[in-house]
C-alpha cells in the first residue's frame, strides 16, 4: 500500500494549489484524477476546433489566482516552470446595442475619464467608491480569503469592530448583503456604467437582483483596476503543468486515470482512499477532496460515515444556473462596430449586453427554466493578450453563456426555438447557439466570413466533461445566500472540515466559492501547516519571535 501524508482528490487549481503548497513545506503529497488529464476547469486544447489554434476549453482568465496568496507563495516556484503572465491596461468593455460601448480601465484617471463620457460626476462617483472600498480592502479581501469559521475569521471581526464600533459594524455588514442593481444605480447616473459592471456578477454565481451580489461587483470593479485581466502564455496547462510539477519535484506523485471511489474511514478519522479496481492508498495526515459537497456525501463516504443532519443537508443542497461554450476559430481578428472598435478589439473580455435590466432579465428567465431571449454573451478574446493563441494573422473567441436553465429547459423565451423534452440535443445545442452567434456577429461585422470552425459544449457536455460540474453549473452549487460566505456549502458543515476527522473538503463548493484563484485549497493548506496551539502561544510571548 503506498502511503503519503496527504491524499488529493481531484486535480483542479485548489487541489494543486492545496498540493503544491503542502509539498513545499516537505509534506509527500499524492494527488489523484479520474479523468486522463489534470487540471479540472483549467483545461486547454490544440484540437479542439483545427489544428494551431490553441483553447481554454472552460476557465480562462486569472485574475484571482494572481491576485491571490497561493500564487503569491508559489510565483517563484512557477516562474521556473515557465509560467508568464501576460496583461492589459484595458480588461474589460460591454458592447451595447445601439452600437456605444464602455469600458474599465487599470488606472483611476482612466476609470473616471470613461465613466464621465456618459454622465457628469460618474467619475467622481468611481474615485469616491474606490477610495471607500480601498480603506478597508483588507476587511473586503479579507472575507473572501480567511477561513470565516476560525480563529482567524474571529480576528478578522475583531479588527472590523474596533475600526467601525458597534453600529458602523452593523452598517458594514449589511453593505455586504446589497444587490448590484441597489449599488449600481446608487452610485452612477448612466445605464452605461450600469450595463459596465453589471454582468461581472454572473461570474460569481449570482444575479444582479441577489443578496451580496453588490458587494461582489465591489470587490470585482476593485481588482479590474488593480490588477487587469492577465492569462498565462500558452494557455492554463502551463500553471496546470507547473503546479504539478513542484509537487513530483518534491517526491510527490500525480496520477490520471485514478478514479477514487472511497474515502477510508477508521474511528471517525480518514485513512486514505480506495481507487476503482481496489487500490488503496493510505494517507497519514490528510485528505482533502475537490470534490462537491453531494459527491463527497453521497458517494465517496460510506453512509455510516455520514451523520444524518449532513446527510440531510446534502439532499438539500442546490446547483445553480447552468452555462454553454462555444468556441471559434477564426481567419481573421474579429472586426467590431461602432466608434470604439479599437479599444474593444484589444479588450480581452467583452460583454455583449442591452446593460442591467438585460441582465436581469435573462437570469430570471433561466430561473424560470427558460432559454433566455437575450442572454449576456461573454466574449473573450484570447489573442487579444496573447497571439500564441492562434496561427498568424487569425484569432479565436471563446464565448461564455451564464444564463441557462439548471433543469430540464421548458422552452424558448423568444418563442422561436423548439425546445422538445427539454434535453440538450445537438438540434437544440446548435439552434441556441445559432441565436448567440447571429447576434453577436451584429456587433462583430466579420464574424460569420471569418469563421472557420465552431464547436459548442451545452450543459450536458460540460457535465460529461468533470463530474463536478453538475447540470453544467460551474460554481460548485448555488451562491444565493443561504449557500455562500459563512454558510458554504451548508449551515450544517460550513467551511472546509467535514464531520470526519482529517478529512478536507476544497473547491467552487466552499468558501470562498467560485473563481480560479485557488483560495480553498490555500486556506486548508495553511491550516493543516498551522502549528500547534502550545507553540502559536508561545511564539506571542516577549522576547520570542
Amino acid at each position: 500500500m503506498a502511503s503519503y501524508d496527504a491524499v488529493f482528490v481531484g486535480s483542479g487549481v485548489n487541489a494543486l494549489a492545496g498540493a503544491a503548497l503542502l509539498a513545499q513545506d516537505g509534506w509527500s503529497v499524492c494527488v489523484l484524477e479520474r479523468e486522463e488529464r489534470l487540471g479540472g476547469c483549467l483545461f486547454t486544447s490544440d484540437d479542439l476546433t483545427l489544428p494551431g489554434f490553441t483553447h481554454e476549453v472552460l476557465a480562462s482568465w486569472h485574475p484571482l489566482w494572481t491576485g491571490g496568496a497561493a500564487y503569491a507563495e508559489l510565483k517563484d516556484a512557477l516562474d521556473a516552470r515557465g509560467l508568464e503572465y501576460l496583461n492589459t491596461d484595458l480588461p474589460t468593455g460591454t458592447a451595447f446595442p445601439d452600437g456605444t460601448a464602455a469600458f474599465v480601465w487599470t488606472s483611476l484617471e482612466g476609470n473616471a475619464a470613461e465613466l464621465d463620457r456618459f454622465a457628469d460626476g460618474d467619475g467622481a462617483a468611481w474615485a469616491a467608491f474606490f477610495e471607500r472600498f480601498m480603506a478597508n480592502a483588507d476587511l473586503a479581501f479579507g472575507i473572501l480569503g480567511t477561513e470565516l469559521w476560525s480563529g482567524a475569521g474571529l480576528s478578522l471581526g475583531r479588527t472590523a469592530l474596533r475600526r467601525f464600533g458597534r453600529r458602523g459594524l452593523l452598517e458594514f455588514a449589511g453593505q455586504t448583503l446589497v444587490t448590484c442593481r441597489d449599488w449600481v444605480t446608487q452610485t452612477f447616473r448612466s445605464p452605461e456604467a450600469h450595463g459596465l459592471l453589471a454582468p461581472w456578477v454572473l461570474h460569481t454565481g449570482l444575479g444582479p437582483d441577489q443578496a451580496a451580489s453588490g458587494f461582489m461587483t465591489q470587490v470585482i470593479a476593485a481588482a479590474l483596476q488593480l490588477g487587469g485581466m492577465p492569462v498565462p502564455r500558452g494557455g492554463g496547462r502551463v500553471l496546470v503543468d507547473g503546479l504539478a510539477g513542484i509537487v513530483r519535484d518534491a517526491g510527490g506523485e500525480v496520477r490520471t486515470g485514478a478514479d477514487v471511489e472511497r474515502v477510508l474511514v477508521a474511528g471517525g478519522r480518514a485513512t486514505g482512499v480506495r481507487l476503482v479496481g481496489g487500490e488503496t492508498i493510505s494517507a497519514g495526515r490528510a485528505v482533502v477532496a475537490s470534490v462537491t459537497p453531494t459527491q463527497l456525501y453521497g458517494r465517496l463516504l460510506a453512509t455510516v460515515d455520514v451523520p444524518e443532519p449532513v446527510r440531510a443537508a446534502t439532499e438539500r443542497f442546490r446547483y445553480g444556473r447552468a452555462e454553454m461554450q462555444i468556441h471559434l476559430a477564426l481567419d481573421a481578428p474579429p472586426a467590431w462596430a461602432g466608434g470604439r472598435a479599437s479599444e474593444l478589439a484589444r479588450s480581452p473580455i467583452v460583454h455583449v449586453t442591452p446593460g442591467l435590466d438585460g441582465v436581469s432579465r435573462a437570469v430570471n428567465e433561466a430561473e424560470r427554466g427558460l432559454l433566455p431571449a437575450e442572454p449576456t454573451i461573454v466574449c473573450g478574446q484570447p489573442c487579444a493578450l496573447d497571439a500564441s493563441r492562434a496561427p498568424e494573422g487569425k484569432s479565436i473567441l471563446w464565448i461564455q453563456l451564464q444564463e441557462l436553465p439548471a433543469g430540464p429547459v421548458r422552452g424558448d423565451a423568444a418563442g422561436e426555438v423548439d425546445v422538445g423534452d427539454g434535453t440538450w440535443t445537438e438540434e437544440l445545442r446548435e439552434a441556441y447557439a445559432d441565436r448567440i452567434v447571429a447576434r453577436l456577429g451584429q456587433a462583430i461585422t466579420n464574424l460569420d466570413s471569418a469563421t472557420l470552425k465552431r464547436v459548442v459544449l451545452s450543459p450536458a457536455e460540460i457535465e460529461a466533461l468533470n463530474c463536478n460540474l453538475v447540470g453544467g453549473d460551474i460554481y460548485g452549487g448555488s451562491c444565493a445566500l443561504d449557500q455562500n460566505l459563512l454558510w458554504r456549502p451548508f449551515a450544517e458543515t460550513p467551511g472546509h472540515r467535514t464531520p470526519v476527522d482529517a478529512l478536507w473538503l476544497v473547491g467552487a463548493s466552499t468558501h470562498p466559492g467560485p473563481g480560479l484563484g485557488g483560495g480553498s485549497g490555500y486556506l486548508v493548506a495553511k491550516e493543516l501547516t498551522k502549528p500547534p496551539l502550545p507553540r502559536r502561544v508561545l511564539a506571542r510571548l516577549p522576547g520570542r519571535s
